[in-house]
């Protein structure tokens, strides 16, 4: 059965840095696009970065782009999320989500989900 189980999540100050994982099982990794989304109290579920099969080709949303690094390593079936100069309007529970095209920013084509891992930046 495929899973995906984030870790890294947690309380960090405006400015600080975060590295979120997600390590994956039950699916051929190679094979699948990964994203990760977020969805912050009240609000709905948001893109925030995607990365192809091989790593070659990445996107972001507007509101983290130059401040998050998606990545990936293959032979460890594991996407990162490298994620700098915090603010707090970036707390929320963060999940990633597996792929079989490159839909990027569309969730609705993401087949499998993690349970997410809580981010939350003070000011």
């Amino acid at each position: 059965q495929v899973q995906l189980v984030e870790s890294g999540g947690g309380l960090v100050q405006a400015g600080g840095s975060l590295r979120l994982s997600c390590a994956a099982s039950g699916l051929t990794f190679s094979n699948y696009a990964m994203g990760w989304f977020r969805q912050a109290p009240g609000k709905g579920r948001e893109f925030v970065a995607a990365i192809s099969w091989g790593g070659g080709r990445t996107s972001y949303a507007d509101s983290v782009k130059g401040r998050f690094t998606i990545s990936r390593d293959n032979t460890e079936n594991t996407v990162y999320l490298q994620m700098n100069s915090l603010k707090p309007e970036d707390t929320a529970v963060y999940y990633c989500a597996a792929d079989m095209g490159y839909s990027g920013r569309d969730s609705r084509q993401y087949v499998y989900w993690g349970q997410g891992t809580q981010v939350t930046v003070s000011s």
